[in-house]
């Protein structure tokens, strides 16, 4: 009997759980806090932190994505709603007329005779680029005061769109800056830079391309200075020169900014507004398809039949850009 108990003693103690140590300074054993209060020491649910994952995106992009909705959507299908009115924009009710505005426009081609305009500027933004990806080349390799000559030249991008054209207003005056700058170097006369119709488009595009050469020209920058620089000493050691450089290390890095800089050029000579409008006002044959949408809607209250021109203008612009898109393709350039 008695070594049955003391046996089983041990065994009944060590089924009972050991009482925890007293505070070492008030002698008291702690107090158990009920299990809900315990803190749970387990791994939190994977699902909840997923899904506080998916959302966190949305929620940096809640701002920026309802003020794209409020600001370009909507107008846009408000837009889209009155090419199939005839409101003149001031009365507060507008009839339906159908697809009569998309008519109008279709069977008059003196609408579309604007877009000949458009040719001077497109023009102009091949003599653009062109500037631009020579000015980025030379400035993408050691060059001195090459980061004076990068503001100058990207400044006029900054510049407000109607202060470069009152600028270059007193420019082109006859017997202006201009004229006094040919007769310095030799070439004398009166030119009516802005009144000739042989000399108005060129004048303007010319203006176009002193303005934004300045971002063509960081975008090439920026593109060539994201090729790896051991292939420039490679090269180098290879006896290349600078256009050998060019034509075989920085042409074929950087296409793919120079087809977008081609989409861009393409869709912008088709919108042109600003310079024209504010140095011309449409006037000498220099009006373009933006500015007879204007003059519709404000001058002759035809708000209906310019949101129809606007929504052809936005289509051509979205079907020559899927032709570009489909002409030149998309390529991923890999340099090691």
């Amino acid at each position: 009997m008695t070594a049955v108990q003391k046996t089983g003693a041990p065994a009944h103690a060590a089924g009972r759980r050991s009482a925890p140590p007293p505070d070492p300074e008030t002698g008291r054993p702690p107090t158990r806090r009920p299990r809900s209060l315990r803190p749970r020491t387990g791994r939190p649910r994977s699902g909840g932190r997923r899904t506080a994952a998916s959302l966190t995106p949305w929620l940096f992009l809640a701002a920026p994505l309802a003020l794209l909705v409020m600001f370009t959507y909507l107008p846009v299908a408000d837009m889209i709603g009155y090419s199939f009115t005839d409101w003149d924009g001031v009365s507060p009710t507008s009839s339906p007329v159908g697809l009569r505005n998309y008519t109008d426009l279709v069977t008059r081609p003196a609408r579309f005779e604007v877009f000949l305009v458009s040719g001077f500027y497109l023009a102009a933004s091949v003599v653009q680029i062109a500037a631009a990806l020579y000015f980025a080349t030379v400035l993408s390799f050691s060059t001195r005061f090459r980061n004076l000559f990068k503001g100058l030249l990207f400044f006029p991008y900054l510049i407000n769109g109607v202060a470069v054209g009152f600028v270059f207003l007193y420019f082109f005056q006859p017997d202006g800056t201009l004229d006094a700058l040919l007769r310095v170097t030799g070439v004398e006369g009166r030119h009516l830079w802005l009144g000739d119709p042989d000399l108005a488009n060129t004048s303007l595009a010319g203006v176009s391309v002193w303005r934004f050469m300045g971002l063509n020209m960081v975008l090439f920058l920026g593109a060539i200075q994201s090729i790896p620089p051991h292939l420039y000493e490679a090269a180098q050691l290879d006896g290349a020169n600078r256009w050998q450089q060019f034509r075989h290390i920085i042409a074929p890095g950087i296409k793919p900014v120079i087809s977008l800089s081609f989409i861009l050029a393409v869709s912008g000579s088709l919108a042109v507004f600003e310079i024209p409008y504010v140095m011309t006002g449409g006037a000498n044959g220099t009006e373009t398809f933006v500015i007879q949408t204007v003059k519709l809607a404000f001058q002759f209250d035809k708000v209906g039949l310019a949101s129809a021109s606007a929504v052809v203008l936005l289509i051509l612009i979205l079907l020559i850009t899927w032709v570009q898109r489909r002409l030149i393709p998309e390529e991923r350039v890999e340099l090691s």
